[in-house]
């Protein structure tokens, strides 16, 4: 470098300071099962009550148009509940005018008419609330062979889309009947000859494998907190249980409901080691 050469100094360059990003608000799902609005819910209750599962009634909402729609759903059994606003699952500034249907994965059937068909087993649900709970026994139920499945308007999980995701699609081969009363469902099943059997978790109950299950039959199955309802379990012929060894005398409801199906099919393939029949 020459005298006559200067140092020339570059001043330090600062990177500018990026602005922060802003986080992209989260893109709304709309559950494509719900129906929402008057119009909308009074026009599927009227046409085709049987595709509903519930409707859903924003409480302390009240007129003459929404009480059209909860008679007109109590006509029908389709099951109602009264719920807050934040509890209706509705993306924002969407015009529900306090009412909402959920559609159900499967066509609903009178009692009437899935007896009409005569199956020769019936599983019927009492109180299952947990919708993979209620998925994983439909599963159960087509593989067996039980075809015709009974559930309460009440008290029962929706057959909404998880349900049937669980089911692995067999909602959509089942004929699934809805009643209100239990009680009075089982009344009618024996007086088309079915004998009803109640599963429990009672030692004292007859182990299924030493149970006939021959003729015609219905299984009920009942929820993994409280088991059967006390009036359903009056109304069973007999209670029967899975045997376990020990003290653990609980399984899931839907790991019940599958051991006893299948135990019903095996004796039907297997007659001559069936246990002799019992008496109502």
């Amino acid at each position: 470098m020459t005298s006559q050469q200067k140092k020339v100094s570059i001043p330090d360059r600062k990177r500018p300071t990026p602005k922060p990003v802003e986080p992209k608000p989260p893109v709304e799902e709309t559950d494509d099962s719900l129906l929402w609005g008057i119009n909308a819910v009074g026009e599927a209750l009227s046409s085709n009550p049987r595709s509903l599962c519930e409707i859903l009634i924003e409480k302390g909402r009240a007129g003459g148009r929404i009480q059209e729609i909860i008679d007109a759903a109590r006509e029908v059994e389709v099951r109602i509940r009264f719920v807050e606003l934040e509890r209706m699952g509705l993306p924002r500034d969407c015009r529900h005018q306090g009412v909402i249907a959920r559609q159900t994965e499967a066509q609903l059937l009178p009692l009437s008419q899935l007896l009409a068909a005569e199956p020769q087993r019936i599983l019927l649900l009492d109180s299952i609330q947990d919708p993979r709970n209620l998925g994983s026994i439909l599963r159960s139920a087509l593989a067996a062979g039980f075809s015709s499945v009974v559930l309460t308007s009440e008290r029962s999980a929706p057959l909404t889309g998880t349900v049937a995701r669980t089911s692995a699609g067999a909602v959509a081969h089942l004929q699934i009947a809805r009643v209100v009363n239990l009680s009075d469902a089982l009344r009618q099943l024996k007086e088309h000859g079915f004998w009803i059997y109640g599963a429990v978790a009672e030692k004292a109950a007859q182990p299924i494998y030493s149970t006939d299950f021959s003729g015609k039959i219905g299984i009920v199955i009942g929820s993994e907190d409280k088991g059967i309802r006390p009036l359903v379990q009056k109304h069973c012929d007999h209670l029967v249980t899975i045997p376990m060894p020990g003290e653990f005398n609980s399984l899931n409801a839907s790991v019940a409901a599958a051991l006893i199906m299948f135990e019903v099919v095996r004796q039907e393939r297997s007659p001559s080691d069936n246990p002799q029949p019992l008496s109502r």
